[in-house]
């Protein structure tokens, strides 16, 4: 499978801490919401896609296995229902904003800032 982040390894993804991990995916969150409210869809898949990818990375990150993993996948699943299927669980795109933006304050607040 292609990497979409072409210059990002899984070694300096994991570097990252998870706050800062989960900020950078908020990021391509952002840009999805941002690219379907303005009717650019094709902008919106492909953020989404990046969002994913570096999802998949922060699950496979072995820091991430403890504690938090349970509610890494989960996240993943919902935001797919939310942005690619029928939004079962009802989530919405300024609930998906405020989830993420909590992780930019505490990466924030980690690097000192």
């Amino acid at each position: 499978m292609k990497m979409i982040h072409a210059t990002l390894t899984p070694e300096r993804w994991f570097q990252f801490s998870l706050f800062e991990q989960l900020a950078n995916i908020g990021m391509d969150i952002e840009r999805t919401i941002y690219w379907k409210k303005n009717n650019n869809l094709e902008y919106s898949k492909n953020a989404f896609e990046r969002a994913l990818e570096l999802l998949d990375l922060t699950i496979a990150d072995p820091k991430n296995k403890k504690g938090t993993l349970k509610e890494i996948v989960r996240t993943r699943e919902a935001l797919v229902d939310h942005f690619m299927y029928d939004n079962e669980y009802q989530s919405t795109d300024e609930m998906w904003q405020n989830y993420f933006y909590e992780f930019n304050y505490a990466a924030a607040i980690q690097k000192g800032k």
